[in-house]
């Protein structure tokens, strides 16, 4: 296979360059410089994760893990070598530690109807408030076919989890607590390793999802002490449809298949079957060899880069925003004034959110509106939606300048 670029050292790339590495941000977007602030949603992809993969169906395609042909073995080794980007990237002690999938929602049903399988009367799963949808449904359906009980933790008053809450509802009871690293509706960084210690202490499984704090931060699930963690490509500057799961060897093992076919097994007769151990076990069916290529693409970007300098770049940006909306007449900022990531949740007083939105795409600045598929979460604020701006490495005070005179704008015209 083709060897990936080797990417710029942090010191080769100025501040001012690194958008210039993302093609679809040189178009214009109703006449104007377009200024994408739906980060939480999806990133766009760097030149070099475009490249990567346009290179492997040019070059590489073929069928993975079952061919001796050339094509095959290339493609098999850039399967393996994404492997190894993602364990090292994540801070596993071995690439077997790592499954691919198609990103964090299916990872949290992979674990869910695994782990779930051994859940009964009396156990309970608990899940904070704040969670994604894809962070909730899994478990409480689980939960509604074992017969287990799910618990939802309560929030702090800046949205953050109330931890003395969550200390007495996490007992001898609970078998699995599944909490975000950083939530996408206000960007609170939980404190993942208070709250996988104190599973651990209860005898639980943690889990944590990464789907927000994998671009934002650096990730050490080693100092974390999660036994699952999980992330989605496309929030991280790589393709849609792939993602990864970390889970310790030990939890890989106690956990039964959930899809079978190809790939899965070690043996299979007319009347039994041996299956393999991870991460093949959880790796049915012919996998996204593309996607995965563009995902290790993109995480030699983000090294290449430097996550640091990125926090740093994204800080400066979200807090320009924040204070310029709270200055706004009739706004509302949600969530932490500081400590948060670049994720900023707002309502406006005589404003729907969609409106906003609307008027701010006709400025050329994409944002969010609506209840970003954390619904209990909108009840809990007491509002049906809001609108939300999410910063990415690209992102700059000019966009936060936008940001704000456009929802200034937008607010003259609806009010």
């Amino acid at each position: 296979m083709t060897a990936p670029p080797t990417p710029a050292p942090a010191a080769g790339r100025g501040a001012l360059d690194v958008r210039a590495e993302f093609p679809i941000l040189a178009q214009r977007v109703n006449g104007a410089r377009l200024v994408y602030l739906d980060n939480a949603a999806t990133t766009q992809k760097p030149r070099s994760v475009i490249d990567a993969v346009r290179r492997f169906y040019e070059e590489d395609n073929a069928p993975v893990h079952r061919a001796v042909h050339t094509l095959g073995e290339r493609a098999t080794a850039a399967v393996e070598g994404a492997r190894r980007v993602v364990a090292r990237f994540l801070g596993a002690e071995s690439p077997d530690e790592i499954v691919f999938l198609r990103g964090v929602t299916e990872a949290m049903n992979l674990l869910a109807f695994t782990l779930g399988e051994s859940l009964g009367p009396g156990d309970e799963v608990v899940v904070p408030l704040s969670e994604h949808h894809s962070n909730l449904l899994p478990w409480r359906e689980m939960c509604r076919r074992r017969g287990a009980t799910l618990r939802l933790t309560p929030l702090a008053q800046d949205g953050s989890i109330d931890m003395p809450a969550l200390e007495s509802i996490v007992t001898g009871r609970t078998r699995i607590v599944s909490v975000a690293h950083v939530t996408n509706v206000m960007g609170v960084v939980n404190p993942v390793r208070e709250v996988c210690a104190l599973a651990r202490r209860a005898g639980a499984v943690s889990v944590v999802d990464g789907a927000q704090a994998a671009c934002h931060m650096p990730i050490d699930v080693q100092a974390i002490g999660c036994d699952f963690y999980a992330i989605s490509g496309h929030k991280m500057y790589a393709p849609t449809g792939i993602g990864a799961v970390f889970g310790r060897r030990a939890r890989w093992a106690q956990a039964p298949p959930w899809q079978t076919g190809g790939s899965t097994v070690e043996r299979v007769s007319t009347d039994d079957v041996r299956y393999a151990e991870a991460p093949a076990r959880f790796e049915a069916g012919s996998p996204n060899a593309a996607g995965i290529v563009g995902l290790a693409a993109a995480v030699r970007w983000l090294e290449g880069v430097g996550i640091d300098r990125i926090a740093e770049r994204e800080s400066a940006a979200a807090a320009r925003a924040r204070e310029g909306l709270a200055s706004l007449p009739g706004v509302r900022v949600f969530g932490p004034s500081e400590g948060s990531a670049p994720v900023i949740a707002f309502d406006a007083a005589g404003a729907h959110p969609h409106d906003l939105a609307t008027l701010l795409d006709g400025f050329g600045v994409a944002v969010r509106a609506g209840h970003h598929c954390a619904q209990p979460l909108a009840d809990w604020l007491g509002v049906p939606a809001t609108t939300r701006a999410s910063f990415a490495a690209y992102n700059t005070v000019e966009d936060a300048d936008a940001l704000v005179e456009g929802v200034g704008r937008a607010l003259e015209t609806l009010r």
